[in-house]
């Protein structure tokens, strides 16, 4: 887990040396072991290095290999590396490290832009070819690890993250309003290739891009779950044991690392059974974490009865992180610092305490994240059930957009309202496209490949690298994706959502556990906004910065700080506080 950025030119001039300096400074906590710069001619790449996978510096990047012509920077983690380099070996290649990374290299003089069908894992990269002059950029299946790009025409950069690439300097900061309306609209996702700027792009998951001396640029999607039945062709009592192996296996491949491994441990059903699935395959000293926060307007702020449960039945070295009111405030604006993109979820809060207190004991951790988008565990999936396939992307509209494309009239200023409905354009495309027999199939197939890039595993990104600390995500093995992409939609929904996962994890997770009410990172203080949080808040939305930028209407604004806590989006969040972080994220960027 690192942090990369680069740039190359179009225009004969030389690589801009300074920028990507800058840039790769500006991304420390991402790799706060290590750093290096490569730059010669049109092109110079930076990086930030996190010391996971082989310690020595023979593993430190830019990693140059002469002999093929090849320097590349990489972020993440190829899972099946050892077994891809007894392959290459085979074919004749000869190693000076033990990392990943050189192992991508190898892959791709072998491969070329192919080598990612062979890669099981998480990662963004870059690989400059010295002969050709050619820049290559890749990233992960799922979107784990995020890449940003601006383009001119007389440059490309990329980094990391978003605020890496302003440090830089050069890119046109106004805000995009097809961005603003995925904002507002569609659940405070921006889908790749937008952002909320103009000027910034992101790569999408899936996507091999190929950027030649003169500027041409190829993209190519090199995978894509069809959520369609057939393959496997099991029968319903079949599929917990079909689950279940599919999850052990992908449990077992990110524990690969040289360096311990914990867990984060909420206490609901899908970090538990990651435990229980380390605990089964006789892994000594599990080491779990979980946090808490006080309560707040009736609300309680942890579920610290449920992990405790889960801790003591399995035995692991368990630490429980409370967090104190006093501490909340500061982490608010701390968080945000720490956003690629403004990230509306209460849940950042609390990634990024957590976050801070677990890179004291370990570098890698496991998380439960994306088996919600992946076996149907969220509340607006059920309604979706029997709803006919030519209905389907309006009722997915229906229980998951954050409000009527109309209803943007009432609080945007009238130059930003859009005159089309652009988040709703997006739905009808993805969801008219080939496969997902189903109603409910389409929506988890969105909700897979976009929805859960762009907010819960950025989120957890974000958070977690802001500490140096590298999160695995198992169910977001691709492999076990295109499972549960192919399990039929009941088995998904039965017994109140994950039913399928529900019955997978009988016999190795409590009972209490199975069965409790569905929960989440509870963080009270900023669901009920008052006090120095809405104080905040307030400070945000009311600055002259904000006045001068002129995205809302002041008089929704006002009836929105006079009574903070009552409108709410279609799934529940606080509206003032969507609109507030935007604008509290655009400050802390400089915008």
């Amino acid at each position: 887990m690192c942090g990369i950025a680069g740039e190359i030119r179009f225009d004969q001039a030389p690589a801009d040396i300074d920028a990507v300096t800058t840039m790769t400074a500006a991304l420390h906590r991402r790799g706060p072991n290590g750093w290096g710069i490569h730059g010669g001619g049109h092109a110079a790449l930076g990086h930030r290095r996190l010391k996971i996978i082989d310690l020595s510096e023979r593993a430190a990047q830019p990693m140059v290999d002469p002999e093929l012509g090849l320097t590349a920077v990489f972020n993440g983690c190829i899972y099946n590396y050892r077994e891809l380099r007894c392959e290459l070996e085979a074919a004749g290649y000869r190693f000076f490290s033990d990392s990943d990374t050189e192992v991508l290299l190898k892959a791709y003089h072998r491969w070329g832009t192919s080598c990612v069908d062979h890669f099981l894992g998480m990662f963004a990269f870059a690989v400059l070819e010295r002969d050709s002059g050619r820049l290559v950029l890749g990233r992960d299946r799922l979107g784990i690890k995020p890449l940003y790009i601006s383009q001119t025409g007389s440059r490309l950069r990329f980094a990391s993250s978003l605020p890496a690439l302003l440090a830089a300097g050069e890119i046109d900061t106004a805000i995009d309003p097809v961005g603003l309306h995925h904002y507002l609209s569609f659940h405070s996702v921006v889908p790749a290739p937008r952002t909320i700027l103009a000027g910034v792009q992101k790569l999408p998951p899936a996507t091999v891009c190929t950027v030649h001396p003169d500027g041409r640029r190829e993209d190519r999607e090199y995978w894509q779950p069809t959520f369609s039945r057939g393959d496997p062709d099991l029968d319903t009592a079949e599929w917990p044991g079909a689950v279940l192996d599919a999850l052990r296996l992908a449990v077992q491949r990110r524990m690969v690392a040289d360096v311990p491994v914990g867990i984060l441990l909420s206490g609901g059903i899908d970090s538990s059974l990651v435990v229980a699935l380390l605990a089964e395959s006789g892994r000594q000293e599990l080491r779990t974490f979980s946090v808490g926060f006080e309560a707040a307007a009736g609300e309680s702020g942890d579920e610290f009865v449920y992990s405790d449960h889960v801790a003591s039945h399995f035995g692991t070295d368990h630490q429980k992180i409370m967090v104190k009111s006093e501490r909340l405030l500061p982490a608010v604006d701390a968080a945000i610092d720490a956003m690629s993109e403004p990230m509306v979820s209460h849940d950042c809060v609390a990634f990024y305490l957590l976050s801070e207190e677990v890179s004291r004991t370990v570098t890698v951790v496991q998380s439960g994240q994306g088996a919600d988008e992946v076996f149907a565990g969220y509340d607006w999936y059920p309604p979706l059930a029997g709803v006919q396939r030519d209905r389907a992307a309006a009722a997915y509209a229906e229980v998951f957009v954050d409000r009527p494309h109309a209803e943007l009239s009432h609080l945007l200023e009238p130059e930003w309202m859009p005159d089309s409905d652009y988040s709703r354009a997006f739905i009808d495309a993805h969801f008219s496209a080939p496969g997902a027999e189903t109603a409910l199939d389409a929506a988890l197939r969105l909700d897979t490949t976009v929805m859960l890039v762009d907010d819960p595993v950025k989120r957890v990104d974000n958070m977690t690298m802001a500490w140096g600390l590298e999160a695995r995500v198992p169910f977001l093995d691709h492999e076990l994706v295109e499972l549960a992409g192919a399990c039929p939609p009941e088995l998904k929904l039965a017994a109140g959502g994950k039913g399928v996962l529900k019955a997978a994890s009988r016999g190795l997770v409590p009972d209490k556990i199975i069965d409790r009410p569905k929960g989440y990172f509870p963080v009270p203080a900023i669901r009920h906004l008052s006090g120095s949080f809405l104080d905040r808040v307030r400070d945000a939305v009311t600055d002259p910065v904000a006045k001068d930028r002129g995205l809302f209407r002041p008089d929704w604004l006002q009836r929105m700080l006079t009574d903070p806590n009552t409108e709410r989006t279609t799934l529940g969040s606080n509206a003032l506080w969507q609109v507030a972080l935007l604008e509290m994220w655009l400050q802390k960027r400089g915008i």
